[in-house]
């Protein structure tokens, strides 16, 4: 496989996909990428005009920044058939926003078990937030409202564990909710073999083949049922996590 998972489009004060621009840039190299199929779908609040426009004002918005290196971008919500356009893409890529509306959209065009299929044979796949979610056995430690019903939790599953996308140690004051650790402990206490990795923002995975490396800007948290939460610096080995 080749997989970039990325945390977080944008950090405060930045363009957009500011912080990830060399790795995307990186990765596109390495596998000498001109045109990506984007999946849109994730996007729901971006134009009070409907969900097309939604993923047009997204599709240009990820075709700017593509374009400073030398690479196309073509939606899949052009294609009268998402299926074929997986077929022939030379690259995928999932931008984030909310992932229940993001996997309920993949299951309707019936675009899991295709996307698998070519990324098990080697496509590349670039996702972030959402999109990285989706690369997951399955969308439940994504963050978001559950704004619509999907057919199925069940995505990708291209990794064998689960991702935390925007992971924040953080408790504010006067907030009487779970802290995000909290939550994970709540999923583990359920699902009690399965590991979740707390992606900090400006931070992302690369896989390539059978290896896994940390990058970025921020510490990895993993979270097993049982055990203290592990911290992992920028730079780490990850394949562990592949094999277990």
């Amino acid at each position: 496989m080749k997989l970039l998972l990325i945390s977080n489009s944008t950090n405060p004060g930045e363009a957009y996909l500011g912080w990830p621009r060399p790795f995307i840039a990186g990765f596109l190299k390495k596998y000498d990428i001109s045109k990506v199929l984007f999946i849109p779908y994730a996007g729901v609040n971006l134009s009070a005009q409907g969900l097309k426009k939604s993923y047009d004002i997204y599709e240009e918005r990820v075709s700017a920044v593509f374009a400073e290196f030398s690479c196309k971008v073509d939606s899949i919500h052009h294609h009268h058939e998402p299926a074929s356009a997986v077929a022939e893409a030379e690259c995928i890529v999932v931008g984030g926003g909310n992932t229940f509306h993001l996997v309920a959209q993949m299951h309707h065009h019936k675009l899991m078990e295709p996307i698998r299929k070519r990324i098990m044979q080697g496509m590349p796949f670039m996702g972030w937030s959402a999109g990285a979610n989706v690369a997951c056995p399955t969308l439940r430690t994504t963050n978001d409202m559950p704004i619509i019903q999907p057919a199925s939790f069940d995505c990708l599953n291209l990794v064998p564990f689960q991702i935390n996308p925007h992971y924040l140690d953080a408790h504010p004051a006067g907030h009487g909710g779970e802290t995000r650790q909290q939550r994970i402990e709540e999923f583990l206490a359920i699902n009690r073999n399965v590991k979740v990795v707390g992606l900090r923002e400006a931070s992302l995975i690369e896989v390539e083949g059978l290896e896994m490396k940390l990058l970025g800007h921020k510490p990895m948290r993993l979270f097993q049922f049982g055990i203290e939460p592990e911290e992992f610096e920028p730079g780490s080995d990850l394949s562990f996590l592949l094999h277990s």
